[in-house]
Parts: C-alpha cells; structure tokens; sequence
C-alpha cells in the first residue's frame, strides 16, 4: 500500500484508458496539481500503444504510453499507486476493484458494478453477483451530495443520466406531492454508447431516438438517489457529448416558489461546479466543461425543471476527480476549471 501525506504527489491509476471517459481521466490527472498518473492501462488484448495514436487530437499535448493489463502487475501496482479510476465494463470493474482494495488501493469506479446497493436490483438490471461482501456501504457519488471520509475504500461514481436526473431532483423531494412519480425525459450525445464501432451510433444514422424506454438500467439508480419512484426516458441525439435532462414534477399543496428557491440554493450557493441557469440551458452551453447548468419553472404546482452536463466529464470523469479532490480534502475544483475535454 502507498501512503501519501503530501497532498501535492497522490500515485494513481486509470483502467480503462483508451475509452472515451478513460482518456477524458488520463487527460484531467495528467493535467491536475496533485494527482500523478502513475499508470495508464487498456485491455490485456491490446498492444501498448500511445494515446496520441488512438486520440491524434492529443499529438503534441500528450506523451504517455497506454499499458495493457495484465493481473501479475497486481501486487507491484500496490507498492506504486495510492487510487485507481475503472472506467471498465461493468463485470470487469466488479471483478478488478476487490483485488485492488486487498492490495490496498483506493478505487473510484465508473461503472455501474457497485451504483446499486439491492443485491436482487442489481441482479436484475445488470445480469451478474458481486463478489464484494459489503455493498451497501459504498458511497454513491454525486459530488454535491456526497460526503467523503477520506478512508472509504471504494466510491461507485454516478451514471452520466442520474448525475443530470438527481441535481435537479434531489434539492425538491420533500417538496413534491407525496404521490407524484416525476418524469424525466433526457437526451444524450452518442459518446454516451461508448467508443466501439455500432450501427445505431453511426453518424449517417444518428437523428434523435428514444431508448431503453422503461427498461434502462439507469431508472432504478435514478430512483435510489431521489428516494421515489420516476419515469424515465432516455433519447440518442445527433451530437457528440453532453446532456440535456427536463424534469416534469408536481409540488405539494403548500409548497411555495419561494421554498422551490430556497431550496435549489441551499443545495448550490457553495457549489462551484453548479451553475444557476436564468434559460433553459443549451448542449453548447456544458460542451467540454466540469459544469452542471440548473434551471427550473413553476407553474400552477407543476414544476419543470432542466439540466445540462457533459456526459463525459460532469457525468463521468470530471465527477469521478471531483470525488477524488474531496476524499483527499483538496477543493472539489481542483484541477477542473481549464478542463477542454479531448474526445
């Protein structure tokens, strides 16, 4: 295990790294003031390779060497890195993040292997057990409502559509009709499908689409957080990343738009990865940025309220390093604010 007390040297590592959120990671931690990136790795498939090869955007930005994995590197990754960002499948995160924890490893996974505490939920939406004994007392990370220790040993980071769907619902729950099932309907760029070649995400065949409707497995992640029941509606854009939710609630009775106000703000005034929204804000708007843009309107008890993220970084990297700042008691912006996103 790897100790650090400096706060300016924390040894990491990315699995994962030539995916889209991989190599927004490896960009973030290259670029960050504290964090060193010890380690970049890829499937053992593949062959070591450059990330400028795979990302030529990168050529000149970016001299690092991407690794495959291979598990016999286990003990001495240990003695070398003190966290580790999985930006793997699901199965593959469930299966590496135990052993990295018994090697004495932080882990901040990206997938969906530990989002879920409900073993039969779990079960059921993602098709595999776990093997981690303890699932429960995983954090689930959304940064503006996550409390880190700093001794947690494994953080499950939100999915890309529950970090949108969960800022703009959970600050107004308690303010909601008791019997109210909020509908979310959201649209997604096509790096949220990742960056294997699929007919669906095609540029020739990309137009707007909803999917998953009913059956995606981010509903059921959704609901955990906000505490209720939701509807909700996924859609595939025509653009590359980000994500545009709209949220349609009822108020209770006696809830005010003063307390809808009071509420939003009490949840962000401190939060500098939140933007207040005076529009309903635009995919262009959150393009390439940490940010969170937040909107809302009531009308007659009803209230709509939109949010706008990358889904890349907000809803995924840059809330995975957000976390990382947290558990090491650096400011939640920490090597964010000049983020430009890679993909």
């Amino acid at each position: 295990m790897v100790t650090s007390s400096n706060p300016q040297t924390i040894p990491c590592a990315v699995f994962g790294a030539s995916g889209y959120t991989g190599i927004e990671l490896v960009w973030l931690l290259q670029q960050h003031p504290h964090f060193h990136l010890v380690h970049a790795f890829t499937s053992s498939a593949r062959t070591a390779e450059s990330a400028a090869t795979l990302y030529p955007q990168l050529q000149g930005r970016l001299d690092l060497v991407l690794q495959p994995w291979h598990s016999d590197l286990l003990v001495t990754l240990g003695q070398q890195v003190r966290v580790a960002f999985l930006a793997l499948p699901h199965e593959a995160s469930a299966e590496i993040a135990p052993q990295l924890i018994e090697q004495g490893i932080t882990v901040f996974d990206l997938s969906g292997a530990f989002r879920l505490r409900d073993e039969t939920l779990h079960q059921a939406t993602y098709g595999f057990t776990r093997e981690l004994a303890d699932t429960h007392s995983v954090p689930y990370g959304i940064a503006e409502f996550t409390q880190l220790k700093g001794t947690e040993p494994l953080v499950a980071v939100a999915g890309c559509y529950p970090t949108a769907a969960g800022l703009g619902l959970k600050p107004i729950t308690k303010l909601l009709r008791k019997d109210c099932t909020p509908f979310i309907s959201a649209v997604s760029g096509v790096s949220g499908a990742g960056r294997k070649a699929n007919l669906t995400t095609q540029f020739a065949e990309v137009s707007l689409q909803a999917y998953g409707v009913t059956t995606h497995r981010h509903q059921p992640e959704i609901s955990q957080f906000v505490e209720r029941d939701v509807v909700f509606v996924p859609h595939l854009g025509n653009f590359k990343r980000g994500i545009v939710a709209t949220i349609y609630a009822q108020l209770a009775d006696d809830a005010s738009i003063q307390d809808v106000e009071s509420a939003f703000l009490a949840a962000y005034d401190s939060q500098p990865l939140i933007r207040i929204a005076k529009q309903p804000p635009a995919q262009a708007h959150i393009d390439r940025t940490p940010f969170a843009d937040v909107y809302w309107q009531v009308q007659n008890h009803h209230i709509v309220i939109c949010v706008a993220i990358d889904n890349l970084l907000k809803g995924a990297a840059s809330q995975a390093v957000q976390l990382a700042n947290q558990y090491f008691g650096l400011c939640t912006e920490t090597g964010l604010m000049q983020s430009s996103g890679v993909v």
